[in-house]
C-alpha cells in the first residue's frame, strides 16, 4: 500500500496496511490519523500510525513512539501518540522491524542496533515531512524500547528530547535475568541453550518461537506475570498482530541483547531526558541505574506513587504522566 507520507523510494517492502481501526483504544476525534510507511537504514520497511492535531498550522514539534517491548503499534504506543497529538504535537506509533504491520524476515526477532535504528529512521521520515520542524523532533519509548529511545539519543543528535516510560534495559535484563541474578556460569549454559536453537532451526528451515505471555496463569506467577497477563491476554489489550499477546519473539533474539550492551554512552546524552517509572514497578531499578549515569540539568527521573509496571501501559486514571510529559516537550522542543 502507497501513500503520499511514503518515502518515495521504489525499493521499499510493499506491506500490506490494515485500514479499519483496530487500536485496544477508542479513536479520539481531535486527531487525524492515517498510515504511513518508511525504511530504516537496513532496507527493512517500518509501518506507523501518524496522529495530527486537527486544525494545526504551520510546522510542528513531531514525536515518535514505540514499545512496549513485544507490543504493537495498536496497543500502547499507540495510545501515547494518539494522546500527545490531541496536545498539539505531530505523533507517530511504529512497529519495529519483523513485527506487526513492519517488514523484515524472518519475522519477530529482536535486536539492540537495528531497533535503536529504528527510532532513527522514524526521525529520518518526520525530518521529510511539510507539516513537521526538522529541529524539533522527540521521542518516547516505552518498556524494552524505552532503553532503545535513550540508546538512540545517545547515538542521534537530531533527537531533542527523549522520554521513557517503564524502561526495561533489555541487554541487562537478557545477560542478567531479573535483579541480576545470574552469574557467568548462568550466562554460559543460556548460551549453550540458544546456540543449541540455532542448530535445530538451520535443521528445520524454521524459527521456534519462545511463547507470548503465559496463559493460563499458574497460580504461583509473580504479581508483574499476573499484570502482563491482564493486559496482553484479556480484552484490554489482546491484539492479534502483539507478540506478547500471542506466541512471542524468536528464541534466539537474546542472544544479541546478551553480548551487546545497549547505553554503553547514554553518559554522553547531551539533550533532554525524562525518565518515568512505577513506584511499585518490579522494573523500577532499570530507569532509576540508568538515570544515575545521565548527566546535565536537562535529566529528569519521575517516579508515580502507587503504579506498577503495567499501569503505565494504559491506565490513564492519572497515572501516565501526560501533563508532564506535555510540558517536558513544550520546553526542550521549543
Amino acid at each position: 500500500m502507497i501513500n503520499k507520507n511514503q518515502i518515495n523510494d521504489n525499493n521499499m517492502e510493499k506491506l500490506e496496511l490494515t485500514n479499519e481501526w483496530d487500536k485496544v483504544f477508542p479513536k479520539n476525534d481531535k486527531v487525524n490519523h492515517s498510515k504511513v510507511t518508511f525504511r530504516n537504514r537496513y532496507g527493512i520497511t517500518l509501518a506507523a500510525d501518524m496522529y495530527v492535531p486537527k486544525n494545526a498550522n504551520g510546522k510542528l514539534a513531531a514525536i515518535a513512539v514505540s514499545g512496549p517491548f513485544g507490543a504493537v503499534k495498536e496497543q500502547s504506543s499507540g495510545l501515547y501518540a494518539q494522546t500527545m497529538a490531541e496536545r498539539g504535537f505531530l505523533t507517530i506509533a511504529f512497529d519495529p522491524s519483523y513485527t506487526g504491520e513492519s517488514g523484515g524476515q524472518p519475522r519477530y526477532v529482536a535486536s539492540p542496533d537495528i531497533n535503536t535504528e529504528d527510532f532513527s529512521a522514524a526521525v529520518d521520515f518526520l525530518s521529510t515531512l511539510d507539516n513537521v520542524d526538522s529541529e524539533r523532533i522527540g521521542i518516547i519509548g516505552i518498556c524494552g524500547w524505552g532503553g532503545m529511545a535513550m540508546n538512540a539519543a545517545a547515538i542521534d543528535t537530531r533527537i531533542k528530547a527523549a522520554v521513557t516510560s517503564t524502561m526495561y534495559d533489555m541487554s541487562r535484563v537478557n545477560a542478567n535475568g531479573y535483579f541480576d541474578s545470574m552469574d557467568a556460569d548462568k550466562r554460559y549454559e543460556l548460551r549453550q541453550q540458544l546456540n543449541a536453537q540455532r542448530t535445530i532451526d538451520a535443521k528445520n528451515g524454521s524459527y521456534a518461537l519462545g511463547g507470548g505471555v503465559v496463559d493460563p496463569l499458574p497460580d504461583d506467577a509473580p504479581q508483574f506475570v499476573k499484570d502482563y497477563h491482564s493486559y496482553y491476554k484479556t480484552n484490554r489489550g489482546y491484539h492479534k498482530r502483539s507478540l506478547n499477546s500471542n506466541n512471542g519473539w524468536n528464541t534466539t533474539s537474546a542472544l544479541s541483547f546478551i553480548n551487546m550492551p545497549l547505553l554503553s554512552y547514554s553518559d554522553e546524552i547531551r539533550s533532554a531526558v525524562l525518565v518515568i517509572h512505577g513506584e511499585k514497578a518490579h522494573s523500577r531499578y532499570f530507569s532509576e541505574d540508568a538515570f544515575k549515569k545521565l548527566k546535565g540539568n536537562n535529566k529528569e527521573l519521575l517516579i508515580i506513587p502507587g503504579a506498577s509496571h503495567v499501569d503505565l501501559y494504559d491506565n490513564q486514571a492519572e497515572i501516565i504522566p501526560y501533563d508532564k510529559m506535555e510540558s517536558f516537550f513544550k520546553e526542550y522542543l521549543e
